[in-house]
């Protein structure tokens, strides 16, 4: 899948030849963009849940996967609300580790959308 995904540390990730010291998505044209994680972290108070809002902001039409880092813990969870949303979408929604989710995206083909944080 493309853009590469390099590697991670605690706070960073390296997409392409770029570091980003935030969370980010991954578009389904490649481009990448800082994470709208106030989205989440205004119903609940965290962004380790993603509410319905930031779902609606992260899904693109077409998209038939998305791929989460939650976290070096994996601490990102959705909503129920989230899931049936990218359920009704017909997206598929995979939540690993965020070391995980890079080699799953790296391994990725179609249509498919990322989003990675960086910490916990």
């Amino acid at each position: 899948m493309e853009p590469h995904i390099g590697k991670t540390k605690f706070g960073s990730i390296t997409i392409g030849e770029e570091k980003f010291d935030h969370d980010v998505i991954i578009r389904l044209d490649g481009s990448v963009e800082k994470r709208r994680k106030k989205l989440s972290k205004e119903i609940y108070g965290t962004s380790h849940t993603i509410s319905l809002e930031e779902a609606r902001f992260v899904y693109e039409d077409g998209a038939e996967r998305l791929i989460i880092g939650g976290g070096h813990l994996g601490s990102v969870s959705l909503s129920e609300e989230a899931a049936r949303y990218f359920k009704s979408k017909g997206c598929v929604v995979e939540i690993r580790p965020v070391s995980e989710a890079i080699q799953a995206w790296n391994k990725a083909r179609g249509k498919c959308l990322g989003l990675f944080h960086v910490t916990c």
